[in-house]
């Protein structure tokens, strides 16, 4: 990455309530300047894991006028977290018990959160369930409409097999697959990005997840209904709320945008211009933004 991804954080470790091994990243979680303000935690997508929110939590946790703790977590099955030997476990319930177990072993007993796609989807079953600890949420590109186009593409890339043999191809990879709909990239981004997708196992390049969390895609069937999180979605409507979509993203359109505009009021929305689903909060403009609004909580 064009940072250093392994420094700037301790490393925590939770143990889930079936004994399963959960990896976090703690940004300034030691530093008496963020005790005051309410910390955050990050939720990554499907497939992906803490590296996604590296970049922003440094600038986050080093703001100069208001730093803040950061947590950032990788759900049970990606990253460094464990696999789990019992594949029907990667679901939405288990995974946002995960995240309330990782709040209570940090002593988080309200927070910001920030989720990215299916991180966002958990963010909903919280807010219906939960809502005491949501301080404040920021949906990255996922809301309670799901549309089949976003999900095909989702699916096709995860299951097309191709494999990456070094970091070049990891990231030729990434642009065939997502290059029509990140089209603000540049070079240094798409590397960063291979940097959070991908890992070094045994001198080899390899995706950072557990093959059965994509397998759930595969089977996927795109003919039957898509239920939607409109009744989650409610729930939202006390906690102030902050959505950001890619322009170029397929799973959350713009009408889905505008209607939970008009059932949450009080919502702002951010377009991340040139990026696609699901945008990288770190670039450009985005950032100030997230900043704005989390001045307002």
């Amino acid at each position: 990455m064009s940072s250093d991804d392994e420094s700037g954080f301790v490393v925590r470790t939770i143990s889930a309530p079936d004994g399963l091994r959960l990896y976090a990243r703690d940004y300034s979680g030691g530093n008496s300047v963020t005790s005051n303000l309410p910390p955050i935690v990050c939720l990554p997508g499907l497939t992906r894991n803490s590296r996604d929110f590296h970049q922003l939590a440094l600038l986050l946790s080093r703001d100069s006028t208001a730093p803040r703790r950061v947590i950032t977590l990788d759900a049970r099955g990606r990253g460094s977290s464990a696999w789990d030997d019992d594949k029907s476990h990667y679901n939405l319930a288990v995974e946002a018990q995960d995240v309330l177990t990782t709040c209570a072993a940090l002593d988080i007993p309200k927070a910001i959160f920030i989720g990215t796609s299916r991180g966002g989807l958990v963010l909903h079953l919280l807010a219906a369930s939960q809502p005491d600890v949501l301080k404040a949420v920021i949906l990255n590109d996922i809301g309670p409409v799901l549309e089949k186009d976003g999900l095909a593409d989702i699916r096709d890339y995860l299951n097309r097999g191709k494999k990456p043999t070094d970091w070049d191809e990891a990231v030729e990879i990434l642009q065939e697959n997502h290059g029509r709909s990140f089209t603000a990239l540049a070079e240094d981004d798409w590397r960063d990005m291979a940097r959070a997708i991908y890992a070094t196992t045994d001198g080899k390049v390899v995706a950072d997840f557990d093959p059965a969390v994509a397998a759930q895609m595969e089977s996927l069937d795109l003919e039957a209904p898509i239920p939607d999180l409109w009744p989650q979605f409610e729930a939202f409507q006390n906690i102030p709320l902050m959505v950001i979509r890619g322009e170029n993203s397929k799973l959350l359109t713009t009408a889905t945008l505008e209607e939970m505009g008009k059932r949450h009021p009080g919502m702002a929305a951010k377009i991340a211009v040139g990026q696609g689903h699901a945008p990288i909060l770190h670039l450009w403009d985005i950032p100030a933004a997230i900043q704005h609004f989390l001045a307002t909580i």
